[in-house]
């Protein structure tokens, strides 16, 4: 996959079918616009092309509003390429850009930039100064220019609209399960192993700690999570929060327990994928009563993986 960073017309590959937008976390609305550009670039000869923007719109338009990110842009282009995108031009949302009307953007990136034979939003989906870019002006714009425009229809979850803000939310009140629906995956994060304090090692149970990169993380809680280090899915269980029962932190850590493995791991970067919640954070008495508590909290993430459900639907446990 090729990423550009604005739109040099002697590196694009031509014909494309493109949708724009900031497509982040990718849950299952944003792989349905994304299959359905996949599938018709297929059908025509065409490059599948998504534009987005960096930073995120609001962050430059009303920074006070602005959502911390589900995703890196690492981590969205991965989850891209996996969808089939060949393309990712990469805009620099600043006020000058915001300054330019739906009629504009869509001459200078979408015709003139990418020559795209046919254009996909997601529903209410708005582009432009003022946002008065949107599907019916869209298509007005197609018939000037010459290229298809159509919307992609929503997809909802028991009635309910998926959005990256109904994830953060969903998150924020410790519901990875119905989350991981919504993204069609379990929710991600990354980073780099880092020397900790070592009191997971006092306690029997090493942990990883990790130097985050994301900036959305689940509500305070010990969680069943697989962890990806060396290769492989490893199982594990995930402590994030403060550490109350050693005095407590300021900003919430993430501690990472690998089952049956314990090697050395620091200055590695590692996935972890947050599949179940098991308790909220707790402020224990002393050591003996946390170190019980953590080996009931192991025990139940065993028998969670052992379940014959769980190995049916996770194909890399």
């Amino acid at each position: 996959m090729e990423i550009f960073h604005d739109i040099n017309h002697s590196e694009l590959r031509r014909p494309t079918v493109v949708t724009l937008g900031v497509f982040d976390g990718l849950h299952l609305g944003h792989q349905a616009i994304v299959r359905t550009v996949v599938e018709r670039a297929l059908l025509i000869d065409a490059v599948p092309t998504l534009i987005t923007f960096d930073p995120h719109p609001r962050q430059v338009l009303k920074p006070e509003t602005a959502p911390p990110l589900l995703q890196t842009f690492n981590q969205k282009a991965e989850g891209l390429r996996s969808l089939g995108i060949q393309q990712i031009v990469v805009l620099n949302f600043d006020q000058q850009l915001a300054s330019l009307s739906a009629e504009q953007f869509v001459q200078r990136f979408v015709v003139d930039g990418l020559q795209a034979r046919e254009v996909y939003l997601g529903k209410g989906f708005a582009f432009g100064h003022q946002r008065r870019g949107n599907i019916e002006l869209l298509q007005t714009l197609s018939r000037q220019f010459g290229f298809h425009a159509d919307e992609v229809a929503e997809v909802q979850l028991r009635g309910r609209r998926i959005s990256s803000t109904m994830v953060r939310m969903l998150l924020k009140a410790g519901r990875v399960n119905v989350a991981r629906r919504m993204l069609g995956r379990p929710y991600g994060i990354e980073g780099t192993v880092t020397r900790g304090h070592g009191i997971g090692r006092q306690l029997l149970y090493p942990t990883a700690n990790l130097d985050l990169q994301n900036r959305v993380l689940p509500t305070d809680g010990v969680y069943v999570t697989l962890a990806f280090v060396d290769g492989v899915w490893r199982r594990s269980v995930t402590n994030i929060g403060k550490r109350p029962t050693f005095g407590g932190e300021l900003e919430s850590k993430v501690e990472t327990h690998l089952i049956d493995f314990d090697q050395d791991i620091y200055d590695q970067v590692i996935r972890v994928r947050v599949l179940h919640r098991l308790r909220g954070e707790k402020k224990f008495s002393g050591v003996d009563e946390l170190r019980a508590q953590i080996t009931r909290d192991r025990d139940r993430a065993i028998r969670y993986f052992d379940s014959e459900i769980v190995r049916r639907n996770l194909s890399f446990v």
